[in-house]
């Protein structure tokens, strides 16, 4: 069982990135286009209108997995900003000041600054995801079906 479910970390690894890239362009793209409902920050507005702009670009660059570890540093960063200047002087824990979401993604980008893309990413399609250029990839190739 740990030997499947080791040859699928990858795979599963890449769709967590996709989706939660997804998740952060879209609070990106609420904040400054005032899309889902949200109203948008006016340009250059210290600091949300620079968060919105790292979730926006971020988010995009980690979902495509392009940049990935640097785009996730960033991001976590940014959520780590947001939870101890926003967030944090308003009560000890996230559930009493509402910054759930900020330490959240804080540390799902962390997590993917030392994990790396996985499976599906542009990094790994042009060789910059840490392997060597032409190196065996096998462990991130599907177990072969035996009956």
């Amino acid at each position: 069982m740990h030997t499947r479910l080791n040859q699928a970390q990858p795979y599963v690894l890449g769709l967590f990135r996709i989706i939660v890239g997804l998740l952060f362009t879209c609070h990106g793209a609420a904040a400054l286009f005032g899309l889902f409902g949200d109203s948008s920050i006016a340009a250059g507005t210290w600091p949300k209108w620079y968060a919105a702009v790292i979730e926006l670009v971020g988010g995009a660059l980690v979902a495509l997995g392009l940049g990935t570890r640097f785009a996730a540093l960033i991001s976590s960063g940014s959520m780590a900003y947001a939870y101890f200047t926003v967030h944090q002087p308003n009560g000890l824990f996230p559930m009493q000041n509402g910054g759930e979401a900020a330490a959240t993604f804080c540390w799902i980008f962390l997590l993917l600054v030392f994990s790396g893309p996985g499976a599906f990413s542009l990094d790994r399609l042009i060789g910059r995801d840490g392997t060597e250029p032409g190196e065996d990839r096998a462990r991130d190739r599907a177990p072969a079906v035996t009956a």
